[in-house]
């Protein structure tokens, strides 16, 4: 008993190792996020430099010696009015016609086409360049902001480690008696209880007569040990158990549970739809609801919605928080530039320990919660993903309680409903369904937006319901 404590306790030495490590690792990327911060701001226009340099460069190809009009001269004086209106005037149309001259230029020049043809020419080439520039500068800041999330991050999963409390010893006895009477060796072991009261258990084990037992047996074995818990083993612990000692990982799940349905159909005329909507249920102690909407329809539509959908579920399973997914998947798709047609998301995340909802939106239409005193919508605005820099996602939270049902839709579903004022026209639609499971649910919604159009389906439609219900 006496080696196996202390084998925990090295364990629980590592768990706080760890976390100092990641929180120096946080501090580091801030820092080198810091470092190349200053002046990262795109230049909005052609500059003052930009305009003489244009000038002065159409001057050496054109005029030689000449200094009669004095036009390069005059506009580098501070007050110059001229030279702001001349960069003005580029950026509006594209060009400087004779017209933008001033007049001494008209009446002295003798080589006004030439000059204002190798201006133009000049202006361009400043123009081109300053786009580059700041293109580059938005990839820059993009970078940067992808090492501010990366410590943010790494910051609050150290703090979580930090916050773990060590509750080995308060379920080692019994534990490992229910473990042994099923023929299995406990070589090591460690319970950690983290803030939310959530716990999660490490367990080296092995068997003693030569069977074998399946990870999930072993996490019902700790149901029962643990009165009033449910177990499920984590997606990347191995899953059978064999006289081969192995660390197996497992996760408290919470008071909670969620049973979800489906329906979409693709715009008339289109093969496939360009909605993508998904529900990860393997996370720990939670269960994330995802649609994302791709502009357009058809195929097309389809991979762009896909691609946001799977780079933020990828994100999610390694431990990123929804705010920090959505800000990633973000950067990215800026990023791609043309590449990537911008794409709607809709996350609603339901920790299943305490029923909270909390929503996420980057262009997506209101959730709606048909609960307990009817039906309500979490609605917020906002653009696309990959359309601005630093865009944030708006959070919206709620308790959910047992029964309450959680109704995400795509905006072909809500364009279908009649009226102007189309979510009041749905809210009252769903406050009259008639009960069902979420499948059925969603299968009522669907048909009911479809029957709306005489002409068939105008836009892609998904609906996706989940329920929250109380363990038994």
């Amino acid at each position: 008993m006496l080696k196996r404590r202390t084998l925990h306790r090295d364990m629980a030495d590592v768990n706080v190792y760890t976390a100092r490590r990641l929180k120096s690792m946080a501090l580091s990327l801030g820092g080198l996020a810091q470092a190349f911060a200053d002046e990262i701001g795109g230049q909005g226009h052609l500059t003052k430099e930009d305009g003489l340099a244009a000038m002065q460069t159409a001057a050496s190809a054109v005029c030689g010696d000449c200094t009669r009009c004095n036009l390069y001269y005059g506009s580098r004086r501070d007050d110059s009015y001229y030279l702001y209106y001349l960069l003005r005037t580029f950026e509006q149309k594209g060009k400087i016609d004779l017209e933008d001259m001033p007049r001494l230029f008209h009446e002295i020049c003798s080589q006004r086409e030439a000059y204002l043809r190798e201006l133009n020419r000049s202006l361009g080439r400043a123009t081109m360049n300053l786009g580059w520039k700041n293109r580059f500068l938005e990839s820059r800041d993009a970078v940067i902001v992808q090492f501010r999330e990366l410590a943010a991050i790494l910051e609050e999963f150290s703090n979580q480690m930090e916050q773990a409390a060590d509750v080995t010893a308060s379920w080692e006895e019994v534990l490992s008696g229910i473990l042994r009477r099923s023929h299995l060796r406990v070589d090591n072991m460690l319970v950690l209880q983290y803030e939310n009261q959530q716990k999660e258990a490490f367990l080296t084990l092995r068997s003693v007569n030569g069977r074998c037992m399946t990870a999930r047996d072993v996490a019902e074995l700790l149901g029962r040990a643990i009165a009033g818990s449910h177990w499920s083993v984590a997606k990347d612990s191995k899953s059978l158990i064999t006289r081969n000692a192995a660390t197996f990982r497992f996760v408290e799940e919470g008071k909670y549970r969620m049973v979800y349905g489906m329906a979409c159909s693709p715009r008339e005329g289109e093969p496939i739809s360009g909605d993508t909507c998904t529900v990860q249920t393997g996370l720990p102690g939670q269960v994330i609801m995802s649609l994302s909407d791709g502009m357009g329809s058809g195929r097309s539509a389809s991979e762009d919605s896909e691609k946001v959908i799977e780079l933020t579920q990828r994100l999610l399973e390694t431990g990123f928080s929804a705010r920090s997914a959505l800000k990633l998947v973000n950067t990215v798709l800026l990023l791609a530039g043309t590449e990537q047609n911008p794409a709607t998301i809709d996350l609603c995340c339901i920790d299943l320990g305490t029923g909270v909802l909390e929503a996420m939106k980057l262009g997506a239409v209101p959730t709606f919660i048909l609960g307990r005193e009817g039906v309500e919508f979490l609605e917020a605005g906002g653009l696309p993903m990959g359309i601005v820099q630093n865009a944030e996602p708006v959070l919206m939270s709620r308790k959910m309680w047992d029964g309450e049902k959680i109704i995400m839709i795509s905006d072909g579903i809500l364009e279908a409903m009649p009226g102007e004022h189309k979510e009041e026209t749905f809210m009252e639609f769903v406050s009259n369904l008639s009960g069902g499971n979420p499948q059925e649910l969603a299968e009522q919604i669907l048909a009911f937006a479809s029957g709306l159009s005489d002409g068939g389906v105008v836009d892609d439609c998904t609906v996706l319901v989940g329920t929250v219900l109380e363990r038994g």
